[in-house]
């Protein structure tokens, strides 16, 4: 039985719950999945399911590699541009209208994901548009 087979619930489940960056392969008889889990609460969700299919994790055939994401609306971030400011725009992309900036190094709040490239974000200033992701870090 492959074992994308044997765990198919297990990697049904992680679409489900919202894993980002989901990467699944198999090497050397051994499962790795990795990626991003949006809760704690989805992460132990998979880790029941992995225990329900094997009780005492004897097999030794799942690497699961997910992390939480800290990356969730509501969090802060930190503008991590090389010197400049982030630009905020109307809407997800670079053909959108400027509608402020956020400085470099400043904490802004995340607002909401629009995909992997694009979060809503507001400043401290109540400046509120869409960021490009790669220039936000998160702040716990």
């Amino acid at each position: 039985m492959a074992l994308q087979d044997k765990y198919l619930e297990l990697l049904s489940t992680a679409k489900n719950v919202g894993i980002t960056n989901l990467q699944v392969r198999e090497q050397d008889n051994v499962l790795y999945i990795d990626g991003e889990a949006p809760s704690g609460t989805a992460k132990d969700t998979l880790w029941n399911i992995y225990g329900k299919i094997d009780p005492d994790y004897r097999s030794g055939d799942v690497v699961m590699n997910v992390n939480v994401s800290t990356m969730t609306p509501g969090g802060k971030a930190m503008v991590t541009t090389d010197k400049s400011n982030l630009n905020i725009r109307k809407g997800p992309g670079t053909d959108q209208p400027i509608v402020g900036k956020a400085a470099h190094h400043e904490i802004v709040t995340l607002v909401s994901k629009t995909n992997e490239q694009w979060w809503l974000i507001r400043t401290d200033a109540g400046e509120e548009g869409y960021a490009y992701a790669q220039y936000l870090s998160p702040q716990s």
